[in-house]
Formats: C-alpha cells, sequence, structure tokens
C-alpha cells in the first residue's frame, strides 16, 4: 500500500491507466483523512498532479484511437466526436 511518507518510486509516465489511478485514488483517500503531516502531505499532492496528469493524457490517447476507429470511408465526415463520462 501507498505510504504517506514514500509515494511509489515509479515514474507515473511508465504506469499503466488502471495503476496509476489506483494509486492516485490511494493519495485523495489519505490526503481527505487529514492524517499526514504538511511534509507529507505536499509530497503526495505532487505526486497526485503527476498521476492525474498522466491519466489525463491516457484517457485523451484513447479517445484520439477511438475516434480513427470510428471514422468511415469518407474520413472525418462520417465521424461524431466521441463523449466520454
Amino acid at each position: 500500500m501507498l505510504s504517506a511518507s514514500q509515494p511509489s518510486q515509479i515514474p507515473a509516465e511508465e504506469m499503466s491507466f488502471e495503476g496509476a489511478l489506483r494509486e492516485l485514488e490511494a493519495i485523495v483517500s489519505k490526503l481527505e483523512q487529514g492524517d499526514v503531516d504538511l511534509e507529507d502531505s505536499i509530497l503526495l499532492y505532487e505526486r497526485g498532479q503527476a498521476l492525474k496528469v498522466h491519466c489525463e493524457q491516457k484517457l485523451k490517447s484513447a479517445e484520439s484511437r477511438l475516434e480513427r476507429i470510428v471514422q468511415g470511408p469518407k474520413g472525418a465526415e462520417a465521424v461524431e466526436p466521441l463523449k466520454l463520462g
């Protein structure tokens, strides 16, 4: 499990979407509990930000790939914007 004083040592950009999301959820939970001292809170927040950016990039990439798959023989004319969530 995630330690308050030691976020994962794996760089966010090397993580899978699912792994990054799990760690981000653990960080949010830990910060919401309020049992973390200031210095550890800052470290967790910084790690959380990196994970958030990584997850957003992964989602944007997946959305782009799905739009290409959905495109028909007429290209962009046949594509409706993909709505996630």
